[in-house]
């Protein structure tokens, strides 16, 4: 069952929200309101990072119109495409606070969902190092959700990460321990996975899912299958490698 952190978080966790769009122009008006709307009266510091991955539609320049609607709003530019991993890397390298939330830019995450993401921070647990959302109710098409499926399966079996949706956009994490990740082209796939390697706790939360307004999705299932079996096997090995660097140690 859904529900809403709103009423978890006061406002007592400082962080840096990252969003990687690439020729989004329709959807940014309604999506910058939405996160203004979210984030009022939010009483910790916080930032909001939009990283344009090389459009072509006017993005860039409709993100400029809507700083009048989000002053604190930052806006990074790729020359070029370089890809959703590297958007993120670069908007998460810029961040000026520990916790990093990230969600998609095409309209389908509610930005109400920022404090289901940061709630489980403001317990203080050192060791928590991840939140990630589970879409409920998908509003994508029947093909895309059956292959979701089949591959979210392969994926536990493989990884033992016990997410139902780790492709899902909204992820909160401590930004030291996503600088210790290894970098790889779309790695965000794999956040929930890599954090577990790390040796930290890991949250999954239910988040809402809606209908994209305007544009097409940037992925296809064949695509996805063409990217997504490497990137697995690869990230499988990786898992069985050891955990990562942070290895505790006392000093004498």
């Amino acid at each position: 069952m859904y529900v809403s952190g709103e009423t978890m978080n006061k406002g007592t966790v400082p962080f840096s929200l990252v969003v990687a769009v690439v020729n989004e122009r329709e959807n940014i008006p309604a999506l910058i309101g939405e996160i203004a709307a979210a984030l009022d009266g939010y009483a910790a510091d916080h930032e909001v990072i939009f990283v344009d991955d090389g459009s072509t539609d006017g993005t860039p320049e409709e993100l400029a119109v809507q700083r009048k609607v989000l002053p604190n709003l930052r806006i990074l530019l790729h020359g070029s495409n370089r890809g959703k991993s590297a958007a993120l890397r670069t908007g998460i390298f810029s961040a000026r606070f520990d916790i990093v939330v990230t969600m998609d830019g095409d309209g389908q995450n509610d930005p109400a969902d920022i404090h289901t993401l940061l709630a489980p921070f403001a317990d203080g647990n050192p060791r928590l190092g991840l939140v990630a959302g589970q879409r409920i109710k998908r509003q994508d098409t029947l093909s895309k959700r059956v292959a979701s499926r089949l591959a979210n399966r392969l994926r536990r079996r493989l990884l033992k990460d016990a997410a139902r949706d780790s492709v899902c956009g909204w992820k909160a994490f401590r930004r030291g321990l996503y600088l210790d990740f290894p970098y790889f082209d779309n790695m965000h796939r794999f956040l929930i996975a890599l954090a577990i390697r790390e040796g930290f706790e890991i949250r999954l939360v239910d988040v809402r899912d809606r209908l994209r307004v305007h544009g097409k999705s940037k992925y296809t299932n064949f695509g996805r299958l063409m990217v997504g079996l490497p990137d697995l096997l690869g990230m499988a090995w990786l898992m069985h490698r050891g955990v990562g660097r942070r290895t505790p140690a006392k000093e004498i």
